[in-house]
């Protein structure tokens, strides 16, 4: 007979767990590939705007390949602790559907906000410079 009063989760099959880590990493992954794009593009139209503004030589896309380059590693990180936390939170849906939420919050916050700070950075010591 059953039990009354007394809850025990079901036992989450080792396929299934497989398919939430995997679906978990897909869904971080294009995030990260997405947010990549847009910060490739921010600094495209933005940064490297106000650095044309200073200088018409080679320094603008030299600094976009480096800005670019800068911002992989980081993005790796995030994509590697994202899978340390999929596999922690595995069995528990609802916690693991909150933490990829936060982690593509950062995700679109960095990617947005690094090449806005980074104009304003620019601009800043172009204005300083000049004046």
């Amino acid at each position: 007979m059953g039990t009354t009063g007394s809850f025990i989760p079901a036992r989450t099959s080792e396929s299934e767990r497989a398919i939430r880590i995997e679906a978990a990493h897909k869904r971080i992954s294009n995030a990260v590939a997405y947010g990549l794009m847009v910060y490739t593009a921010l600094q495209i139209f933005l940064t490297m705007r106000a650095l044309e503004e200073a200088d018409n030589t080679l320094l603008p896309m030299l600094a976009l390949v480096a800005l670019v380059g800068a911002i992989i590693p980081l993005y790796r990180r995030m994509e590697k602790k994202w899978d340390a936390t999929a596999l922690r939170l595995v069995d528990d849906p609802a916690a693991l559907a909150q933490a990829l939420t936060r982690a593509r919050l950062t995700i679109w916050a960095v990617s947005i906000g690094l090449p806005l700070l980074v104009t304003v950075v620019i601009e800043g010591l172009l204005a300083l410079i000049a004046g």
